[in-house]
């Protein structure tokens, strides 16, 4: 089947897991169960045939080293899990905007130079697919990538909480060129928001009544002290809330519910704490309440879902696929354009690379009336 060609924006720990990850599995069987991944082999294509070709930062630490040395470099600090062999791809000069918030600018020196030529980098690399992993509140810096991403005719994962993938304006703007996306906002393989929806969905099927719920979260990574700027969180909140509440038949009322990330302490590296607490009455308006702590280390707990994500899109475009992918969008991320439980996503993803289920938007909204 040949090679998926990826370029990364931002290469901090996500991107630090999703290296190490693909080299860890380039020697899977194909028959083998892989925690975190859909398939060895997904659409015919194995997790080795991804071939990363393009990388961005603007971190000094990292611009102009190989991929392999930058995704280890400081202030990344995910558990590490695989040596990574030189990759022959120098990670570029990107686009600054609004990437740095007041806090990382303090622990990030802006590498001198201009900003590379994004688009004629993917031309020139053949990149298939542009990830983007900038840090949460990064509106302007997102959407100014898409642009050269639109520009040189690649596939679109967006892992954060810019909402591009479920904007019925980004989706006209893919289908007009003819290219596919998946987002917004990386859920991870078993982590706070996932499991906060499954929860809330088994309240539902089992009639409880939620009243109340908060999802509390803290860690030690950049990604937690970007989010101390409480303005930056605006769309995050937004995505890990409509993620949870969309399991449900019922409007709660915004003061009944909180979600979201709270503090940040640097001893927990890329180790994630949470706190998820549930209120509510069962038969006989008897109350009940569940308290959950759930620990992972972040970064390497999303991975696996960005790997299936690369594979899809790559599917999508060697199928002509335009728009934003239903099906993908809804597993593998917090706000995609259309929420469904997790069971049903899961099989659309299944008939997705069985090529049964081809849904994307706009056309499915057009089709629709």
């Amino acid at each position: 089947m040949g090679k998926i060609n990826v370029a990364i924006i931002g290469v901090g720990n996500c991107a630090s897991s999703l290296v190490q990850g693909i080299q860890y599995y380039r020697n899977a069987k194909n028959d083998d169960h892989i925690p975190g991944i859909v398939h060895p082999v997904l659409g015919g294509y194995h997790i080795r045939d991804i071939n990363f070709v393009a990388a961005f930062d603007i971190d000094k630490n990292k611009v102009g080293l190989d991929l392999a040395e930058a995704i280890f470099a400081p202030p990344n600090n995910t558990y590490r899990f695989s040596d990574v062999p030189a990759s022959g791809v120098k990670v570029d000069r990107g686009m600054t905007h609004d990437g740095l918030g007041k806090y990382l600018v303090e622990i990030i020196q802006k590498a001198p130079g201009s900003t590379a030529n994004v688009t004629e980098i993917l031309k020139a690399t053949k990149t298939d697919v542009v990830i983007n992993y900038l840090p949460v509140g990064s509106e302007e810096a997102t959407k100014w990538y898409v642009e050269q991403v639109l520009n040189a005719g690649c596939a679109f994962i967006n892992c954060i909480p810019v909402f591009i993938g479920r904007e019925k304006y980004w989706q006209g703007r893919f289908a007009d060129r003819g290219l596919p996306i998946i987002g917004d906002d990386i859920k991870s393989q078993v982590g706070a928001t996932i499991t906060h929806r499954v929860l809330t969905r088994l309240f539902r099927e089992r009639g409880v009544k939620l009243e109340k719920t908060y999802q509390l979260n803290f860690g030690g990574n950049t990604d937690f002290y970007n989010m101390l700027e409480r303005e930056r969180l605006e769309s995050k909140k937004i995505s890990k809330t409509n993620a949870v509440t969309s399991q449900l038949d019922f409007e709660m009322h915004s003061d009944d519910i909180h979600v979201g990330p709270s503090d940040y302490v640097p001893w927990l590296l890329d180790r994630k704490f949470c706190h998820i607490r549930m209120e509510g009455r069962t038969f006989g308006d008897v109350p009940l309440s569940l308290e959950l702590k759930l620990e992972v280390w972040d970064s390497p707990n999303s991975a696996g879902v960005v790997i299936d994500a690369i594979r899809c899109s790559k599917i999508a475009l060697e199928r002509g696929l335009s728009g934003t992918l239903v099906g993908p969008s809804a597993y593998f991320m917090k706000s995609p354009p259309v929420q469904y439980s997790d069971n049903e996503a899961r099989t659309m993803v299944e008939e997705f690379i069985d090529g049964a289920n081809s849904n994307t938007l706009p056309e499915r909204q057009m089709e629709q009336g």
